[in-house]
């Protein structure tokens, strides 16, 4: 009996090892937790291209948007731990939405196998100009002289820029309004005809405003200045200490996928992440290249939860 459990074990290890020496065999699907054409393909479809490249095999991006990215989520999570389900996921569906939602299906700690942590981008706090606020100080004053009458503009609620926005009212100890979208387009077209007057908003989609003079930019949310504007001071430097907010990219497969595919596919990831072009993209949009192993991207993630928990249950949000 013993000897049969033990060639049983062995079999399983060198069936294990085999795979993983011969995957990939067949094309990959990399899941998108948000529909089509948004701000997140302009990452995917480049990374899935790339990608392909050092693996040997198509990796076909799938579009899987819905419930603030949990359909995504979900359909990655339930797939075959084999290596042809992969995940592209961001800060509101690996750290947020675990405390935004009551009944939440995943765990993205407990479901998911880390790749690799991709990228990391911040935001731009921008205001209509006729505001009439001239930096982050001016903006708190104006806050805390009118409590709850400044409005900001969201892509959503647990949206990367609401919490953002949260993030800095928070810290900052004032009050505005919460002005929720159904997408960042709609928020951004709001705050430039002045109908709102404050969003956190992606370095790509507000920096040509900012240029133009259509939008302030009072700060930014990372902790170092942008490329593009580079005058533009952080939060941190600009009167909230310790303000540090990005959204950030993790590449991920469901819980149980063999170790020795993980590790193939994490050289892979880190190739693109150095490959000219890749790198050029994410830097023109703003995002940092980042990297790194599957070990520490789970680390990144419980900190993250720990960080935005605090902030959903301090500011009472709850699912649209």
């Amino acid at each position: 009996m013993l000897a049969l459990i033990a060639g049983t074990l062995l079999g399983m290890t060198w069936s294990t090892l085999a795979q993983a020496q011969t995957y990939p065999l067949k094309p990959i699907k990399l899941v998108v937790p948000y529909p089509p054409g948004g701000g997140t393909d302009t990452i995917a479809r480049p990374l899935a291209k790339l990608l392909a490249t050092e693996l040997g095999q198509s990796v076909i991006v799938d579009n899987r948007g819905g419930a603030g990215g949990n359909l995504g989520m979900e359909f990655v999570a339930r797939a075959p731990a084999d290596g042809y389900t992969l995940l592209l996921a961001l800060t509101p569906q690996l750290a947020v939405n675990i405390s935004l939602f009551d009944k939440l299906t995943y765990d993205p700690r407990r479901d998911f196998a880390p790749i690799s942590l991709l990228a990391e981008g911040p935001y731009l706090l921008v205001v209509h100009p006729s505001l009439k606020v001239n930096s982050v100080a001016e903006l708190i004053a104006l806050a805390k002289a009118k409590p709850g009458e400044l409005n900001y503009a969201t892509s959503g609620n647990g949206s990367g820029g609401h919490m953002a926005a949260e993030l800095f009212t928070s810290m900052a100890g004032i009050h505005m309004t919460h002005t929720p979208y159904k997408g960042g387009g709609q928020a951004l077209n709001d705050v430039l005809s002045g109908h709102v007057q404050v969003l956190f908003a992606p370095p790509v989609s507000a920096s040509q405003h900012v240029k133009n003079g259509r939008l302030l930019a009072l700060g930014i949310t990372g902790t170092k200045a942008s490329a593009s504007l580079p005058q533009v001071p952080t939060l941190s430097e600009a009167g909230v200490p310790g303000y540090d907010s990005s959204v950030w990219y993790g590449l991920l497969a469901p819980a149980g996928t063999p170790k020795d595919i993980v590790a193939k596919l994490n050289v892979a990831a880190l190739k693109v992440l150095h490959h000219p072009d890749f790198h050029a993209l994410l830097v023109s949009n703003g995002i940092d290249p980042i990297g790194g192993s599957p070990n520490e991207l789970s680390l990144y993630i419980t900190k993250e939860i720990t960080k935005w928990s605090k902030v959903i249950k301090s500011a009472g949000i709850k699912p649209e």
